[in-house]
């Protein structure tokens, strides 16, 4: 250290207050109003920081700890390796108007050094930073927002048109755990939209089709198969562990059977279906919005409702639509955006055209209104409007 520098801390030991670790612990444990502030790299954090702190490295302080500590009035205790970084931190916070910053004198390694509590903090591998690297330029997503896209599970009801293109897309994401619920096996008539599915394995289950498509995509997703039917026997067991639904199934029995098991475990459920060359999209979150059976307290008659016997859909729409729900859940695993809760998003394929309509809940909802029974409602089990 030059003579100048050497005069440069000098003066600013004169003018910065320090504490030791013990006097900060025990300031923590009396519950005083501090803001910990690491000033240390990247690279430091990741070995270990003190329980509650906040990361603004050095270089960025000026930037961001205006962002991050907006009331220049509270008590600000900042931290480096040794105290000198800290120290210097703490004039520029002086400088800048704060009224108490404050440097952790020994920084971390005195802190680790006296046995007191530190976080190692859970990162990326090096593989997964190489894997999701466009994400984490995201300021929306970033490791936090990976990380929490690694640890969601989502189950996926029906591996066919619209499970297909999601599947694919929330695993290439990184979405850790990913459920598939079909009873089918690929036919070649899928494979004109379901892109999951290929040609060799015609005649395959579509969950074990689904599963080794998501895995020669992405390794690291762990992927959870029932090959059933969804019943009233198993909806709960099947729903049970996982934290979001995107529902792809193409019936009327299905839809009102995994809307009421959804609002019994309070399971938010991204809704979409498709017909021809039009679909639709939206989010069913219980109590927050309405859910299915505020928008259909029974099934059409049979003559308006051909989905159980395919009336034909162009083969991109399932795409399109698929995607949207694939967005949609990832919105809500990041928390950020605002997802199709209370709104019907429409998309038709021939004009190119968006509609919206806000979806209100029913106050009288034989599933999520006041003094509602979900568990005891009709699932229409019999009701399909065309033979298969």
């Amino acid at each position: 250290m030059g003579d100048a520098s050497r005069e440069l801390m000098k003066r600013v030991r004169r003018t910065v207050q320090e504490w030791t670790p013990a006097e900060l612990q025990r300031r923590m444990q009396d519950g005083d109003n501090i803001v910990i502030v690491d000033v240390r790299e990247k690279v430091e954090w990741n070995e270990g920081f003190i329980p509650g702190a906040i990361h603004v490295p050095r270089g960025y302080l000026e930037l961001q700890i205006e962002e991050a500590v907006p009331d220049k009035d509270k008590t600000v205790v900042l931290y480096c390796a040794g105290g000198v970084r800290s120290a210097l931190a703490a004039d520029t916070l002086k400088q800048m108007g704060y009224r108490n910053p404050i440097s952790l004198a020994g920084g971390f390694t005195l802190w680790k050094a006296s046995g007191l509590p530190y976080v190692e903090p859970r990162i990326l591998s090096d593989a997964q930073r190489k894997r999701y690297s466009r994400h984490l330029l995201i300021p929306e997503v970033g490791e936090a927002g990976q990380l929490k896209l690694l640890d969601a599970r989502v189950l996926l009801i029906g591996a066919g048109g619209l499970g297909a293109p999601a599947a694919y897309y929330l695993a290439a994401a990184g979405v850790g755990t990913i459920g598939l619920v079909d009873s089918d096996v690929v036919e070649e008539s899928n494979l004109q939209r379901q892109i999951i599915h290929t040609t060799s394995r015609v005649g395959m289950p579509k969950v074990e089709s689904a599963r080794k498509a998501i895995l020669d995509l992405n390794p690291d997703v762990n992927v959870v198969v029932f090959p059933e039917r969804m019943t009233q026997e198993n909806v709960a067991d099947i729903i049970r562990d996982f934290d979001i639904i995107l529902d792809g199934s193409d019936n009327f029995p299905t839809r009102y059977l995994l809307n009421d098991a959804a609002v019994i475990q309070n399971k938010t459920v991204v809704h979409g279906s498709v017909f021809r060359f039009e679909g639709q999209v939206t989010v069913f979150k219980p109590y927050d919005g309405p859910c299915y059976r505020c928008l259909y307290p029974e099934p059409p008659p049979p003559a308006l409702a051909p989905s159980c016997a395919e009336a034909g859909v162009l083969g991109i729409l399932p795409g399109i639509i698929g995607l949207l729900q694939a967005t949609e859940v990832i919105k809500l695993i990041l928390g950020q955006g605002e997802p199709l809760i209370g709104r019907l998003l429409m998309y038709d394929a021939l004009s190119e055209t968006f509609e919206e309509l806000c979806l209100y809940r029913d106050p009288h909802c034989p599933a999520c209104g006041e003094g509602a029974h979900p568990e005891d409602l009709p699932v229409y089990e019999e009701f399909c409007a065309l033979p298969a």
